[in-house]
């Protein structure tokens, strides 16, 4: 059985997208191939088309998103149109397709939405200090961020991939969320908020930066909020770095 809901902008377009999604593996550019989930760009006359496909769950897993929760393809589409209806911005979301067996258990499903090109990521300013315009870019970021939180959104994929980053002709930035399937929308403390930026891999400058930046905006004094924003982030690094440590002790055993 297939299941596919379309945006209401796309309903008349939902043969050709089911369409689409049944070439999967045989046309289209791989924009990303992981272990899980892969990505492919589909060019048409009229636009471009990013397919996310996610893979066959487990057993356990498929019961799960069969019963119990919504499959990520389905949460990606709501949560990007819940994002739009809120004015932040995401690749504009089109449809979502699943596909069950006769029992109704999920088998695979995939997400699909606008492409964007974009010119970078976080990632990049993080790794190259003498970034163009690199402190500029870091306040608006912590201004989208903040305007994730006035939105009641906790993204907990809040990662230095996962906000693509188009260079406006005025001097402006604009940010756009990608894989959106892990989120909360709550109403979010100062401690949340500031945790929430936790997995950006901060450096000490770039913590000063979006700390004084979101101080401004939230009204909090800004050595508080820089004080738990340097917490959240190292508290983090040395997790992680254990983790890293833990595993090469294991291996080497």
């Amino acid at each position: 059985m297939v299941k596919t809901i379309c945006h209401p902008s796309y309903s008349e377009k939902q043969s050709f997208i089911n369409k689409l999604v049944s070439t999967f593996f045989t046309e289209g550019k791989t924009l990303v191939k992981g272990s899980r989930n892969i990505i492919k760009t589909f060019e048409t006359d009229a636009e471009t088309y990013n397919i996310k496909y996610f893979k066959k769950p487990s057993f356990i897993k498929a019961l799960v998103y069969s019963y119990f929760r919504k499959s990520k393809a389905q949460r990606s589409f709501e949560y990007a149109t819940y994002l739009i209806n809120n004015k932040i911005k995401t690749p504009f979301p089109i449809a979502f397709i699943e596909n069950r067996n006769f029992f109704g258990i999920l088998k695979d499903s995939y997400y699909v939405c606008q492409h964007i090109n974009y010119d970078f990521t976080i990632r990049e300013l993080i790794h190259n200090p003498r970034f163009e315009n690199r402190e500029e870019i870091l306040k608006q970021f912590a201004r989208f961020t903040f305007q994730l939180h006035e939105a009641n959104v906790n993204f907990l994929d809040h990662s230095p991939g996962n906000t693509l980053i188009v260079k406006g002709l005025d001097g402006n930035y604009i940010f756009y969320l990608i894989d959106l399937n892990r989120m909360k929308f709550e109403k979010l403390s100062l401690e949340q908020r500031l945790d929430n930026f936790k997995k950006m891999w901060l450096s000490k400058t770039m913590v000063l930066i979006i700390a004084e930046k979101y101080a401004e905006l939230s009204g909090e004094n800004g050595d508080k909020v820089h004080q738990i924003l340097q917490q959240k982030t190292s508290d983090f690094k040395r997790k992680i770095t254990r983790k890293k440590y833990l595993k090469r002790k294991i291996r080497t055993k």
